[in-house]
């Protein structure tokens, strides 16, 4: 079957993924269910050593940042690792399989690691269509986003496109189109939105607990405590963490304690403020929705530039602790919301909900250009 697209991901974070099945997700709504198909090329040619890189993956963020930042900073500055990226048989030999067994039109990448193997097909005389990138981080970008070379970069917001034009990327191959969240962030957020902090409305907080969850419970004892907020818990499918929370919050109303859920752009679009780690997909979509974000956490290297980002545009704060926490919502809140009306207006400049659908203009473009100028020289 012919695809219009060739989504390539890869599990290494959850922004690309997000991101990869937001785009899907659009490009289905246009053209018709499986016009476009989400791959993961590692998975498939590496299953077992792709969960276990996986697995670390998720200690070294959560259990040895220190380590994780020093392996982040080598893959910046190595020569040696994109020539591997692009040379390992089994990862170049699935690839092969995908493009053959779809035929697309074109190819999007939200994973820098697939263009390295892409160049190398194309090198060696292969079939490869126009490729694209989709940069899913921002600021603190590892230079392998760009060395591995793409007929175009969609970036999240203008601070990310600087950065590769200072490393050297063509400017007229550089889009700034925002970060591509699911449609109806763009369907709902006209008609939902968190109540005015005034005539006796509760702030509303939505905590999002991720893969790092020590201090959770205490996190939450604390925010249980101020009487005058609403609060949701997202847990995820930590099934344990959800009934702990729930038997906290037995005695106090307006608490509501989820584990895994659909609702997350509904609750974004509705709550004044998330708690969260600064992950790619969570800080984007938070921005989509015009919700102020408070990071708790920060993985070294990739989410370093999400919180550089809030904090540039004076978006929400950092907390990592929790009397931090508590102290910098209620400074949020205080004065009829003074602080959080600050934070919201913040998120105006960035909030790009209809990013994926701009991302597909874009590349129907540019595979358009590239067919009229091969048609021309024909």
């Amino acid at each position: 079957m012919n695809r219009r697209l060739l989504i390539l991901t890869a599990g290494f974070g959850e922004g690309h993924n997000a991101a990869a099945r937001a785009l899907a997700q659009t490009c289905d709504e246009r053209e018709g269910e499986g016009a476009a198909v989400v791959a993961d090329p590692f998975a498939e040619a590496h299953p077992a050593s792709n969960t276990f890189l996986r697995w670390a993956y998720l200690g070294a963020i959560n259990r040895l940042p220190w380590a994780w930042r020093a392996l982040y900073g080598w893959m910046d500055r190595s020569r040696l690792l994109p020539r591997l990226l692009g040379r390992l048989p089994g990862d170049t030999q699935s690839m092969i399989r995908l493009l053959e067994r779809h035929r697309p039109l074109a190819v999007v990448s939200t994973f820098p690691g697939h263009n390295f193997t892409l160049r190398e097909i194309g090198r060696r005389g292969g079939a490869v269509p126009p490729r694209f990138t989709v940069v899913t981080d921002s600021i603190s970008l590892n230079s392998l986003w760009w060395t591995g070379d793409s007929a175009a970069w969609f970036v999240p917001n203008e601070d990310s496109a600087a950065v590769l034009r200072t490393a050297g990327v063509d400017r007229g191959r550089i889009d700034v189109t925002g970060f591509p969240v699911p449609p109806v962030f763009a369907r709902l957020g006209g008609t939902v939105a968190p109540p005015a902090l005034s005539g006796g409305n509760r702030p509303r907080i939505l905590v999002m607990i991720h893969s790092g969850r020590r201090g959770a419970e205490g996190t939450a004892r604390l925010l249980l405590r101020e009487l005058g907020w609403d609060l949701t818990f997202a847990v995820g499918r930590d099934e344990g963490l959800r009934r702990r929370l729930t038997a906290l919050a037995a005695d106090r109303t307006g608490v509501t304690v989820l584990g895994w859920t659909r609702e997350i752009p509904r609750l974004l679009l509705t709550h004044h403020v998330v708690v969260s780690k600064a992950g790619g997909a969570t800080t984007q979509e938070a921005l989509a929705a015009g919700c102020p974000m408070i990071v708790s956490q920060i993985v070294p290297g990739q989410e370093e530039g999400n919180y550089e980002l809030l904090r540039r545009h004076g978006i929400g704060t950092l907390a990592t602790e929790p009397t931090a926490l508590v102290a910098a919502l209620r400074e949020a809140f205080a004065r009829d919301g003074e602080g959080w009306a600050q934070w919201r207006a913040g998120v105006a400049g960035l909030r790009r909900p209809h990013a994926a659908a701009e991302i597909l203009d874009r590349v129907e473009a540019r595979v358009r250009g590239e067919q009229d100028v091969v048609g021309a020289a024909r």
